[in-house]
C-alpha cells in the first residue's frame, strides 16, 4: 500500500496492505533502536589528561586517574608530551627517576638531597615502598589502562625531538599524535586535566 493508494471502499485494509504496514513499522522500530544505540554509545563522558612529567612519582597520577575513569565508563585519552613521554617508553619507564631536591614532601633536607646519587637512592626507596604496599607498577598500570580502553597517546613532535622510534613504546600506544589533535580532544572533552 503506497501513500497514494486509498483503502478499500469499505475502509478495510487488504492483507497485503497490513503486511506492508507491518514491514514499515518493523523498519521504523529498527531505525529507532539503531538511533538509541548510537546515542547510548556516544553519551560516555570524555576525559583528556595531558601528562608532561616523566618522573616516577608523576607517572602514577595520569595512569591511575585514566584507568579509574575508564572503569567508571569514561572515554579517556592521555596525551604524553615532553618528559611525560618517558612513561610510555617501554625501556625507560622501568627506571624512571625521582627528584629529591625541591620536593617539600621528601624526608631529606635539600642540602643532603643535592648530594650525588641521592635521586637514585630516593627513586629506589620509592620503588621499594610501591612494592612493599602492593601498588601496581607503571608497566601494570599501562597494561590496565590499555585493557580498559584508555587511549595512551605519544606526542609525535616529542618522539622526533628525543630521537625515539614508534617501536620504543608499549604495544597499544597511539603514536603520531600532534598538538592540534590533542587540543581538539581537549575541546571536545567534558574533563581536562594537566598533570
Amino acid at each position: 500500500m503506497s501513500a497514494d493508494t486509498p483503502p478499500s471502499a469499505d475502509g478495510e485494509l487488504s492483507p497485503d496492505d497490513v503486511s506492508e504496514l507491518r514491514a514499515q513499522i518493523e523498519a521504523l522500530e529498527a531505525e529507532v533502536s539503531d538511533l538509541r544505540s548510537e546515542v547510548d554509545e556516544g553519551s560516555a563522558d570524555r576525559m583528556v589528561i595531558i601528562a608532561t612529567k616523566g618522573t616516577l612519582d608523576m607517572a602514577y597520577p595520569p595512569l591511575i586517574l585514566a584507568s579509574t575513569a575508564a572503569a567508571f565508563g569514561y572515554d579517556v585519552t592521555v596525551f604524553h608530551t615532553f618528559w611525560g613521554l618517558e612513561i610510555l617508553h617501554e625501556e625507560n619507564s622501568k627506571d624512571l627517576g625521582l627528584s629529591s631536591v625541591g620536593n617539600p614532601n621528601m624526608p631529606l633536607p635539600n642540602a643532603i638531597a643535592a648530594l650525588p646519587g641521592m635521586d637514585r637512592m630516593t627513586a629506589r626507596m620509592m620503588r621499594n615502598r610501591i612494592e612493599d604496599n602492593d601498588v601496581a607498577s607503571v608497566e601494570e598500570l599501562i597494561e590496565t589502562s590499555l585493557a580498559s580502553g584508555v587511549d595512551l597517546q605519544a606526542c609525535q613532535m616529542t618522539i622526533d625531538l628525543l630521537g625515539y622510534d614508534e617501536d620504543d613504546f608499549y604495544d597499544g600506544v597511539t603514536t603520531g599524535v600532534g598538538a592540534a589533535s590533542a587540543f581538539q580532544d581537549m575541546a571536545d572533552a567534558d574533563i581536562q586535566l594537566l598533570v
